[in-house]
């Protein structure tokens, strides 16, 4: 059996143990369409995360099913929330969820799509996917020095950029521009002229990609918000085989699409949970760049955005058993940025990734009634 070399980071794993099991690997691009390549699914042994084998799983753990799990939202750091709403709004999100926190002096937005034609319409907050969480700490709005970190300016690299799909890409794009929003990149810059890059007000990037080849909709002149999809999100990590490891084995993702680069040196990776949708018309992906030779520098590091200065600040998992949930990356080997019983918050856990970036764990509602937000 072919054995795959996994760079761990420390405290990440507990005691590896191997054992055999299927995993989907990324090979060598093999073109099926635009964007796409395809996967083939290899049999080897691969280090497990913590001391416990899959045979002897507690019941706790195994109470907790990943399937269930969600990529509920994203959240970044906001100077203005008016200015941010009206941004996100254009765009067709509505506003899902507020929690304000005046005692601790900041509020929370959570941004989502809800036409009827949505999947997730109609769903309570935590039972969703592709939400965006908009932190506003207040006095910022006033504070003509705060900025926010986009996370794609060195040395505070990290954070990439959200991703929505739209109906008719040049159509989308040219009402943007119209309504005075700057682009990072159009669809006519450079190579790749399928996909753009809007900015939202505090800088970050906000990619824009088509359900339709561009072909198609080249000559068309509306477009519908109510048909847009908060498609992935995209963070740069270290190593590749780090990563893919913890996404897959401690939160549960399955690896759903590689796109290699060898050519300009980076790979990407979309990881997601079960999901009927295909492709662009997917909710709750995350797309992991990784650029070659990263992994080979002792020295090097991401930024995770919430060290200074400040931007991104998390992903989020909802789950179906929140205690049951945290048992089990206990039991896997998980290492805690803030722990179910840590803190005054006793409704939120938050892991860190290879990279450091904060995964912040909730409980999903639907399945299970835990808080009163």
């Amino acid at each position: 059996m072919a054995e795959l070399a996994y760079g761990f980071a420390p405290g990440i794993c507990g005691n590896a143990v191997s054992q055999a099991r299927t995993v989907v690997r990324p090979t060598r691009a093999t073109p099926v369409g635009a964007g796409l390549t395809l996967q083939r699914t290899f049999r080897f042994p691969i280090p497990r995360f913590g001391v416990v084998s899959s045979d002897s799983r507690s019941l706790a753990t195994m109470a907790s099913k990943t399937e269930s799990y969600k990529f509920n939202h994203t959240m970044l750091r906001v100077k203005d929330p008016k200015v941010s709403t009206k941004f996100y709004e254009f765009i067709g999100m509505k506003l899902i969820k507020k929690i304000e926190q005046p005692e601790s002096k900041f509020d929370l937005y959570f941004f989502g799509y809800d036409s009827p034609k949505a999947r997730s319409h109609g769903n309570v907050w935590s039972d969703r996917e592709g939400l965006v969480e908009l932190t506003h700490n207040y006095g910022t709005e006033n504070d003509p020095n705060y900025k926010s970190n986009n996370g794609n300016e060195e040395p505070h690299r990290g954070f990439g950029h959200l991703c929505i799909s739209v109906d008719h890409i040049q159509a989308a794009c040219q009402r943007l521009e119209d309504a005075g929003y700057t682009f990072q990149k159009k669809l006519t810059d450079g190579r790749m002229r399928n996909i753009a890059f809007v900015r939202d007000p505090d800088g970050y990037w906000v990619e824009i990609i088509g359900q339709k080849p561009v072909e198609e909709t080249v000559d068309v002149k509306t477009t519908d918000v109510e048909t847009y999809v908060m498609n992935h999100t995209m963070i740069r990590v270290k190593s590749s085989s780090s990563s893919l490891l913890f996404y897959q084995e401690i939160l549960g993702m399955s690896l759903l699409r590689t796109i290699e680069n060898p050519d300009a040196k980076f790979n990407l990776y979309f990881l997601g949970y079960p999901n009927s949708a295909k492709d662009a018309q997917r909710e709750g992906l995350l797309e992991l760049t990784w650029n070659y030779g990263t992994e080979s520098d002792e020295a090097f590091s991401y930024h995770n955005g919430n060290a200074e200065p400040q931007g991104f600040g998390h992903i989020c998992v909802s789950v179906d058993d929140l205690d049951a949930a945290c048992a089990r990356f206990d039991e896997v080997g998980a290492t805690w940025k803030k722990r179910l019983t840590e803190g005054r918050m006793k409704n939120v856990a938050f892991l860190l990734d290879p990279d450091g970036y904060w995964i912040e764990v909730i409980q999903n509602e639907k399945l299970k009634e835990r808080a009163k937000w």
